[in-house]
């Protein structure tokens, strides 16, 4: 591995990434490391164990602390401590970051053991203003999206900003709830339209899920690939490709930029001290 990449051993600076989430998140069916991909943190600490970088990020979503009652992450952070690292981890919320999301984050940072006398890593602190979708969507580029049907956008434009079903007649929510209108919980996200008042929900891969509906405030649809890159703080110069449904996922999977941003600086900062 070191040949390939024809480095020294501990010559890395820093090592970041993350195992896929899906295994980790409420959404899913969390079955963590029963599930293939969730095995792929072992690939990532091989690449510690070999190149023994500085410091390095491994990124999640916050289910992954609770999953299996916290057995699956103590798993994860103790292979990771026996390749030679000490672990400081946080949850960051993406909107206290310049995003205007909200958008959990477990941030998983280690230093190597011979360098704790040397690099003293902080968690960046959270921003004085937080930002709501009134500061990035009013002023978005056109983009490429995905509508509604027909059916779904007349019942939208019931749903005043800031709403969902509970704010439309109940005749019509249950019809188009149908057997989720029986839950007992979970229901929030269907028919949920937001408010340029407030930060978007946690962007997804799919614009129009029946229980995790984000429609435009001002409009009967979800919001475009621009509109949703721009809830994840991406420039509006930064290019997309493949098919519209390719796209949705790209900018739906991404770490918000901003977030990633205060991370790296707090990173840089700490590898500066060496």
């Amino acid at each position: 591995m070191k040949e390939y990449f024809n480095l020294q051993k501990g010559e890395l600076d820093l090592l970041s990434g993350g195992a896929p989430c899906q295994s980790f998140s409420y959404a899913g069916k969390r079955l963590g490391l029963e599930d293939a991909r969730g095995t792929l943190f072992y690939h990532y600490a091989k690449f510690l164990e070999q190149l023994q970088p500085k410091m390095f990020l491994f990124e999640n979503v916050r289910g992954l602390l609770t999953h299996d009652k916290g057995r699956t992450y103590k798993t994860i952070t103790d292979i990771f401590e026996s390749t030679g690292y000490s672990i400081q981890r946080k949850v960051l919320n993406a909107w206290d970051y310049g995003v205007a999301q909200k958008r959990e984050r477990l941030i998983t940072i280690g230093i190597r053991n011979d360098l704790l006398d040397k690099i003293r890593f902080e968690f960046p602190k959270p921003h004085e203003y937080k930002p709501v979708l009134r500061d990035i969507l009013l002023d978005c580029p056109e983009s490429e999206g995905t509508p509604y049907s027909e059916y779904k956008r007349k019942i939208f434009e019931l749903v005043p900003p800031g709403g969902y079903w509970r704010d439309i007649p109940e005749d019509i929510a249950k019809e188009y709830m149908k057997s989720c209108w029986h839950m007992e919980g979970g229901r929030t996200g269907i028919l949920r339209r937001l408010s340029l008042d407030e930060p978007s929900l946690t962007v997804l891969t799919s614009p129009s899920q029946k229980q995790t509906d984000r429609c435009h405030p001002l409009e009967a649809r979800p919001f475009t690939i621009r509109e949703n890159a721009r809830c994840q703080s991406f420039p509006d110069e930064w290019v997309f490709k493949g098919s519209v449904s390719s796209q949705y996922k790209q900018v739906g999977n991404a770490v918000p930029v901003n977030l990633a941003y205060d991370i790296a600086k707090q990173i840089k900062k700490a590898l500066e001290e060496i």
